[in-house]
């Protein structure tokens, strides 16, 4: 299921034996757009405390607020790593974590089953294939606030069209699906859905996302409702619009 990234920050975590806090932000990598970590704000229960967690430890959310389980303690959780809330999440950082919860890295892993904690075997059927051993990358990951992105400006290959108002999210592979752009500077009223495979740059000094789309592209593409949830034949008229291939075939 899709779900807008401003309903999942805020979303409660709950471990085994109790709440541990709510999504603070999603941190992905901009090269796959895939989210790596969910930043976890404790609350009142760990004051000043944020902790990061892999979203493929996350089960299916329920209640009638948003609440993702983890099978994890809040002992597990609170003597997780600090996290320097200024620095940004190094390479050294990620395999700290790992190790504490002894999982294995996203890097290392050659399968995942959804909705399992990495480095773990499902409960039932048969055990996945051994993952090929893989190199460990080198130098940090190039990994990217939710947040943050949300709100910079968006310049299409003949001007600009908009700002980031939020993302549309994956919640079973975490991978970011679309980037809702408000055109309301440039169009009023008017809301559409790029697909991250548009996206050519990210500038963080001067806070805006090049596109290799047109002005006029972007004018003719389907009108996005985030009243309504977003349906197959939407997506597939908005793939067909920009002649790329959907994610799903």
């Amino acid at each position: 299921m899709l779900w807008r990234s401003t309903t999942l920050i805020g979303s409660g975590i709950r471990a085994r034996d109790g709440e541990i806090g709510s999504i603070a932000d999603l941190l992905f990598d901009e090269t796959d757009w895939t989210v790596r970590w969910v930043l976890v704000d404790t609350g009142t229960w760990l004051t000043g405390r944020r902790v990061l967690l892999p979203p493929s430890c996350f089960g299916a959310p329920g209640g009638v607020t948003l609440e993702y389980p983890v099978d994890l303690t809040r002992k597990q959780v609170e003597e997780s790593p600090e996290i320097d809330f200024d620095a940004p999440v190094s390479r050294q950082l990620e395999s700290r974590v790992y190790s504490h919860y002894g999982w294995t890295p996203y890097w290392n892993l050659g399968y995942a089953p959804p909705f399992a904690a990495p480095g773990l075997l499902p409960t039932t059927g048969q055990a996945p294939p051994a993952p090929e051993p893989r190199q460990e990358p080198s130098g940090d990951p190039h990994l990217r606030s939710a947040r943050e992105v949300t709100g910079y400006y968006v310049q299409a290959t003949d001007g600009d069209i908009g700002h980031v108002e939020e993302f549309l999210v994956d919640d079973e592979s975490w991978v970011i699906r679309y980037a809702m752009i408000d055109t309301a500077n440039w169009w009023p009223a008017r809301k559409v859905l790029l697909s991250p495979r548009s996206f050519r740059e990210i500038d963080w000094a001067t806070q805006k996302v090049r596109v290799d789309v047109t002005r006029e592209q972007v004018k003719a593409s389907p009108e996005y409702d985030p009243s309504t949830t977003l349906q197959r034949d939407h997506e597939a008229r908005l793939h067909a619009h920009y002649g790329v291939a959907p994610y799903w075939s």
